[in-house]
């Protein structure tokens, strides 16, 4: 299993039990690895600087005692912010109305880059209406996925969309 499958498994309990769903695990660097966790809230509340600090106090813990990373690193928690990565199939449904940017590993339709109107999921589907048509994506062929931080999606966060 590769490095953070392993530490998305170790961490994912003691984060939900909290009260917050992992968003993002990813570890990246050179001399100095980088362990950045990205979490928020369940109860769909705005994350604190107090919740990433707790995250990051309860995610230490574990990993003293786990040591799935060899090496030093430095841990990074913080919260998706308005114009977020799409990691979980639950993100695409919830956010079916604004702008995203996804990347595809395989070409589909001879495209890897996808901008448009979020659609949700159907059949397992992610869909997408784009400038050059409507596609339908297999959730596990997206490599990369983003909210694009508009004016609706600025309102709809702040609680007035």
């Amino acid at each position: 299993m590769e490095a953070t499958g392993r530490i998305e498994q170790i961490i994912t309990p003691s984060v939900e039990a909290m009260g917050y769903e992992l968003v993002r695990v990813q570890l990246t660097g050179g001399q100095r690895m980088v362990l950045q966790v990205m979490a928020e809230r369940a109860d769909g509340a705005p994350m604190t600087v107090e919740d990433c600090a707790d995250i990051s106090r309860a995610i230490s813990a574990v990993l003293d005692v786990e040591d799935p990373i060899k090496s030093a690193y430095t841990l990074e928690v913080s919260s998706p912010g308005i114009d977020r990565p799409l990691t979980r199939l639950k993100d695409f449904e919830r956010f079916a109305g604004f702008e995203a940017k996804l990347e595809t590993r395989l070409a589909v339709d001879g495209r890897k880059r996808f901008k448009g109107m979020l659609k949700g999921v159907d059949d397992g589907l992610v869909c997408i209406e784009s400038e050059q048509g409507a596609a339908r994506l297999e959730f596990d062929n997206i490599l990369r996925a983003k909210l694009v931080l508009t004016d609706e999606l600025i309102r709809a966060s702040q609680g007035q969309g």
